[in-house]
């Protein structure tokens, strides 16, 4: 499996119960810049009136966005970073932690850019051997998306995850 280039087809990738995990963590704490992303999504997926939208419980919101196989770039990226900030932190800090980039609870700290060494990339996969391949697989796969330049060496992470296995 090769790494999706967008958010959005990642998105569109992920089970079902991975997307509505990512959209009840999405909702928990909404992001400001995309709550009314998130609405637009909603109003357009069940033709619903926004104040209608507005009204759900954060129940109902999270099963309809879930639906929502497209619901933008910019929303699909919030959706991922949600997911995974909300239920595997413990994934995140173990990566960062191998590869030696400062973080603070799996959110990595500084703003450099540098990409990320192969050998190193290689080494903090290893290191994720006891996680499940497909959540190591969708986090791997977020962090390209967010900085193709920076992550680019995760493009061969699939090959070094079937290898481990």
């Amino acid at each position: 499996m090769a790494l999706e280039p967008t958010a959005t087809r990642l998105w569109k990738h992920l089970p079902p119960e991975e997307r509505l995990a990512a959209a009840t963590a999405f909702f928990a704490e909404p992001a400001p810049e995309l709550a009314s992303a998130a609405l637009g999504a909603l109003v357009k997926a069940r033709h619903l009136r926004p104040q209608a939208a507005r009204a759900l419980p954060a129940d109902a919101r999270s099963r309809i966005l879930a639906t929502v196989l497209d619901p933008g770039e910019p929303l699909a990226q919030g959706l991922l970073v949600s997911l995974h900030l909300a239920q595997r932190r413990p994934l995140l800090r173990a990566f960062l932690d191998a590869l030696g980039l400062a973080h603070e609870d799996g959110i990595l700290k500084d703003d450099a850019a540098e990409p990320v060494p192969l050998e190193k990339a290689r080494g903090a996969v290893a290191a994720l051997a006891a996680f499940p391949a497909g959540e190591v697989r969708t986090y791997l796969n977020t962090l390209f998306v967010q900085d193709k330049e920076r992550w680019a060496v995760l493009e061969a992470a699939d090959a070094w995850l079937r290898a481990e296995s």
